[in-house]
């Protein structure tokens, strides 16, 4: 499968949605605006699937665009983006019906669900493959798609400081630069601004952050309760994790949210300095992500849940 295969699909394609993971963070947001503005350049008709919008990203091109279901019952093209699994697409209504499905990644656990897939694991961002893709499509990433792209990039290198990133990441940005995009902008708006309810959130966790096994565990979590308590909006739970994994000596940050009763939402992320696979830890709970970030969905109490992550992390380290 080449890129010229998904321009040929494109193409042909009237109708197409768009639609990215559960949870949405900046990489998957960036990804599915800019595929957006991207195929309206091309003059297709698209739609926007996006149940939990972060309101963090409401500044970006195109997030007015964004829709929660459709009265579309069969799309002639349906576009994952930033998706490792079919049961983490939001949508996936639509992508089983469609004529023709796409899945664009960067996940090295990625399934390979589509009818095409281009999954490229070394890439630190899905939004740096679709930087690539549009190039090729002979695309012009103007401001508003380059805002979009950049976004994603940013969140998902952390600000450009893990070990994913590339030269090729800095030479993309540095031609979104020159093209107008307000990189130091967006780095305020995504990664060092909070809201008072992602603040109260953050405190709560803090304050019952556990070092396990010698302080090579950072352990916390959030429940339904601390969500309502702090009137939490889609995307507060983000950056709680990384919290831990600075933290010296940490080799395995975990950090686990309720989803429902009994069961909770896992984000673990590796220490510094640590070589540690968290993803092959989450595939072994049906999740996944990459080497230094990755996440599972888990069935227990805050207890049960705990010892149960706890006895396999023990194991590699």
């Amino acid at each position: 499968m080449t890129l010229d295969d998904i321009l040929v699909e494109i193409k042909q394609a009237e109708t197409i949605v768009v639609m990215a993971h559960e949870s949405p963070d900046g990489d998957a947001i960036g990804s599915v605006l800019a595929m957006n503005l991207a195929l309206k350049k091309m003059g297709k008709k698209v739609d926007v699937i996006v149940k939990e919008f972060p309101r963090t990203f409401d500044f970006l091109p195109g997030a007015k665009d964004v829709k929660t279901t459709s009265d579309v019952e069969t799309y002639d093209l349906a576009i994952s983006l930033d998706c490792a699994d079919l049961k983490r697409l939001v949508g996936r209504e639509y992508f089983e019906k469609a004529k023709k499905t796409i899945v664009i990644d960067h996940h090295s656990t990625n399934m390979m669900y589509g009818d095409l897939n281009f999954v490229n694991p070394v890439s630190p961002a899905c939004c740096e493959i679709l930087a690539g893709m549009f190039e090729y499509f002979d695309i012009d990433i103007d401001a508003e798609i380059g805002s979009c792209i950049v976004t994603g990039i940013i969140t998902d290198t952390g600000g450009f400081k893990y070990a994913s990133v590339t030269a090729e990441t800095f030479e993309f940005t540095a031609e979104l630069l020159r093209k107008g995009v307000n990189i130091s902008d967006i780095y305020q708006r995504v990664l060092e601004t909070r809201r008072k309810s992602n603040f109260e959130l953050l405190r709560r966790a803090m304050n019952r952050l556990e070092l396990l096994e010698n302080d090579k565990i950072a352990f916390t979590y959030i429940n339904k309760q601390d969500e309502e308590d702090v009137q939490a909006e889609p995307g507060d739970h983000e950056g709680i994790v990384e919290n831990g994994r600075s933290i010296e000596g940490v080799k395995v940050s975990v950090f686990i949210r309720e989803k429902e009763e009994n069961l909770y939402k896992v984000s673990m992320r590796t220490g510094n300095g640590s070589n540690i696979n968290v993803s092959d830890i989450c595939y072994i709970f049906g999740g996944g992500g990459h080497p230094r970030a990755a996440g599972a969905t888990v069935a227990g109490t805050v207890e049960q849940v705990k010892e149960k992550l706890i006895k396999e992390i023990k194991k590699v380290i």
